[in-house]
């Protein structure tokens, strides 16, 4: 493979194809054109796209478009209905974009089957309703809407840099036809006719990009480290077991452009020497899968996948594996094992995978949002990819920003953006005029960080300076109402749920520190005997515990395990010493800690909530004050609800 076919040559070979396959009519030149944005084909037809990821039709969008097509039939309407994937603004679905000839794209946000008759009324009549009006989108060849601003200037969108989700949302995500109107497989044709695999690796490493899955190491020195191995066979692994709660960054760029990460594995594979990918996706996530299938079948079908790609002497497969859930499973190793049918379960390294991984081959394992920059970077080059970010993280970052936030869903930021600009920028702050407290980065492997680090940016070296770590891309921002011993137990109980068990610092030690955990969180009234005295000592001990585990645990979630404890320590060390030595929950959080009273002056003597205690704990008289006794209540809360007085306090 040499490099002396043209930029021309190599774009005529993809359009000889995909003319011969009559996949769609397109020119050298409008492939040129298409390169870094997204050109959606103009009809005579209103074109309705429906926000259809998982998170859009479990706002309920099936029954918006359900309600949709009713009213189009009724009306003897033509018009074209298109499922999309999440655009990313989660908090604002069911989404529904209008496309009507001559026109800008529009949209519209929370569409249900109420409304949905009413706004399309509204836009066929050229008079778009303002209640539940997005934005519209901006295009070259069509007129603006007037009065209706531009979805790019929405404070949700206005900060971002869309890269691997430019597309998500957009366009119709099982049409290749849409993705090579777009310059899809154009890396690919590239890398195939132009570059040999050492060339595409440097690329990849000049680059700068590091693996999105959470370890952030070097992309192309990876990929190196392979292709330098010999061997009759070599595998590629596209590693789509996303496991941490609050994340699900995979699963939408999936659902919303599954032929970038075709492309991405293809791209990959050939530079490594693999002719063999494994997609590893959880069975969670049958929508993803279902797009996915139906991506690579056509993308076989049409040549794109199989023997002799592009008449370039290439031959690739891909294989969906799908996993049972199980959150070692993401840990490489892990990962390998369960594709080759034996228990998910981590083993030493060395050796690598890069030496020595799947069936004993050499193998290299990227995640989705890794593989998803690939193609940009072989069609744009190393420098523009490096152009942007900071001087050890480059390009950009997706995340799931959830929890105590105002807009929640997919962000893509430029690396070395602040967290105080994700959090109130884009996230729009912390609803219902509450404080900010922290926000968990990294999944349960990752920290938590407060307020005083709000200014810090996001890079693979300025968190791990406060405990935390880049991880995946969860992002779940919490207010003055969490607790962060009760957030601490609840990630150590997910970890020690989670533990596949094969060490013995990761098994045990998680099960003491939640142990130790959930003693601080109990009254006295659960403990008997000595328990007050181990409770304690094993606290005395926490830290040292937590130490033992990142130091002898086996793999990189063992070692990562007890952070979330640790960094919670670190930063809220004030709300432990409460917990521990006056039994208390600043947050009001933990139930065995609160204290309930009744004030004597706002009391009625209604006995409602005598009435409605469970366990008889509150007593008084008729009209007169009540007042709750202490050992026999059981922190239910009850009487807080049902008291139309507010004449129960906690504390």
């Amino acid at each position: 493979m040499t490099n002396t076919i043209s930029s021309q040559d190599y774009t005529k070979k993809l359009i000889k194809l995909l003319s011969s396959q009559n996949i769609c009519n397109v020119d050298e030149k409008e492939i040129e054109l298409t390169r870094n944005k997204i050109i959606l084909k103009d009809t005579d037809k209103p074109v309705f796209y429906i926000g259809a990821g998982t998170c859009g039709l479990s706002a309920g969008a099936g029954e918006m478009a359900a309600a949709l097509k009713k009213y189009l039939l009724e009306n003897k309407i033509e018009a074209d209905i298109k499922e999309v994937g999440c655009i990313g603004l989660c908090s604002e679905e069911p989404l529904l974009d209008i496309k009507l000839s001559g026109k800008n794209r529009i949209s519209f946000k929370k569409v249900t089957s109420e409304n949905v008759s009413t706004i399309t009324e509204s836009v066929l009549s050229h008079n778009p309703l303002k209640e539940n009006l997005l934005g519209q989108h901006k295009s070259d060849s069509a007129t603006s809407w007037k009065g209706v601003p531009f979805i790019n200037e929405h404070p949700f969108f206005v900060r971002q840099t869309r890269r691997v989700l430019k597309s998500c949302g957009i366009v119709d995500p099982v049409s290749l036809e849409e993705y090579l109107k777009n310059s899809g497989f154009y890396a690919f044709a590239k890398a195939l006719h132009t570059l040999t695999p050492a060339e595409i690796c440097d690329m990849v490493e000049k680059s700068g990009i590091r693996g999105r899955g959470g370890g952030g190491f070097p992309t192309g020195k990876k990929w190196k480290l392979a292709l330098n191995q010999d061997g009759d066979q070599k595998y590629m692994i596209c590693n789509a077991d996303e496991g941490d709660p609050g994340a699900f960054m995979d699963r939408a760029i999936i659902e919303g452009d599954p032929y970038r990460v075709i492309e991405g594995l293809a791209i990959a594979a050939y530079a490594i020497g693999a002719n063999k990918a494994y997609i590893y996706i959880r069975a969670e996530y049958p929508l993803a899968i279902q797009r996915l299938e139906k991506a690579i079948a056509e993308a076989r079908k049409q040549g794109l996948i199989g023997l002799n790609i592009l008449d370039s002497g290439f031959n690739f497969n891909i294989i969906i594996k799908m996993g049972a859930g199980a959150f070692v499973c993401g840990e490489e190793t892990a990962l390998m094992h369960s594709i080759e049918g034996k228990r998910g379960m981590p083993r030493p390294r060395p050796p690598y995978p890069s030496v020595k991984g799947l069936f004993e081959k050499p193998t290299v394992i990227n995640n989705v949002e890794t593989l998803a920059n690939i193609p940009d970077i072989i069609k744009n080059g190393p420098e523009w990819y490096n152009g942007i970010g900071t001087s050890g993280s480059k390009g950009t970052k997706v995340f799931a920003l959830s929890g105590k936030v105002v807009n929640t869903g997919l962000v893509e930021i430029e690396m070395g953006m602040t967290l105080r600009e994700v959090v109130f920028d884009i996230g729009g702050g912390i609803p219902g005029n509450k404080n900010f407290k922290a926000v968990q980065i990294g999944g349960p492997s990752g920290g938590c960080i407060p307020e005083q680090h709000l200014d810090i940016q996001i890079d693979y070296e300025s968190l791990k300076t406060v405990g935390a770590m880049m991880g995946s891309g969860g992002l779940v921002v919490m207010d003055e109402g969490t607790c962060m011993v009760d957030l601490a137990k609840f990630f150590m109980d997910f970890i020690q749920r989670e533990s596949c068990g094969k060490c013995i610092p990761c098994r045990e030690g998680t099960r003491q520190m939640l142990y130790t955990l959930e003693s601080i969180t109990r009254g006295r009234k659960s403990e008997k005997g000595t328990d007050a005295l181990e409770r304690f000592k094993s606290i005395m001990y926490l830290t040292r515990l937590a130490e033992t585990i990142q130091d002898t645990s086996l793999c990189g979630l063992g070692q990562s395990a007890p952070n979330p404890v640790l960094s919670t320590l670190r930063w809220f060390k004030d709300e432990y010493e409460a917990h521990i030595y006056e039994r208390k929950c600043p947050a009001g959080v933990c139930k065995e800690l609160l204290h309930y009273e009744i004030d004597n002056e706002k009391c009625t003597g209604c006995t409602v909530c005598a009435r409605r205690c469970p366990v008889d704990a509150i007593v008084g008289e008729k009209k007169m004050a009540h007042y709750i006794l202490a050992d026999k209540c059981i922190g239910c809360g009850t009487c807080v609800d049902v008291c139309k007085f507010n004449a129960v306090k906690v504390n």
